[in-house]
């Protein structure tokens, strides 16, 4: 087997991105979901270690200071996200490419610390109001957290173009399949 890779997913949050990569992990061999670490409450149906490791925002805010992470962002405030050092290095050791689902930031953040063992893919909703419309169906969302949601999307879209490559997820199928087909050759090659 090669070096282990990294393949970075990205995207507003609604766009699709944790199905494309649940999709991919099904069709690709040798991958391995990376589990970030999060500050925020767990949510119904969520398993520390599973779904992330949840952390305190002290506990996050000492790994921080202890160069734990390999990126990190608070997303909002309070709220961190980041991907453990030793959580690459685990999945590597097993022979495993890592797939991460990171917010932009962090998948900009991985790509630049590993430029040529990464892929970095941002997957786009077909416009802001099919965002708005998976967001809502999501029924997760206070109008207030839709609206921040919604902003910070319209700020996530003007980074794309510093991906490897942007996925229209119009039709969940078929940006699978192309997502799939892009991370067969990039950890072949």
């Amino acid at each position: 087997m090669n070096e282990g890779k990294l393949l970075i997913f990205s995207a507003p949050s609604g766009a699709g991105k944790t199905s494309i990569v649940k999709g991919v992990l099904q069709r690709v061999p040798d991958l391995a979901f990376s589990v970030s670490a999060c500050s925020r409450p767990q949510r119904p149906g969520e398993k520390d270690g599973i779904d992330y490791y949840f952390l305190t925002p002290e506990s996050f805010r000492q790994k921080i200071n202890e160069n734990a992470f390999l990126e990190w962002e608070e997303v909002y405030p309070g709220s961190f996200y980041g991907t453990l050092h030793s959580e690459v290095e685990r999945l590597w050791a097993e022979g495993k490419h890592v797939v991460f689902d990171v917010d932009v930031a962090g998948g900009l953040n991985i790509k630049k610390q590993f430029p040529a063992r990464s892929l970095a893919m941002f997957i786009r909703p077909p416009s802001l109001e099919v965002l708005r419309e998976r967001l809502t169906n999501r029924g997760t969302e206070t109008e207030e957290s839709l609206q921040k949601r919604l902003g910070k999307a319209e700020e996530e879209l003007s980074y794309a173009n510093k991906f490897d490559y942007i996925l229209v997820n119009d039709v969940l199928e078929k940006a699978i399949e192309e997502a799939s087909d892009l991370v067969k050759a990039f950890v072949t090659s």
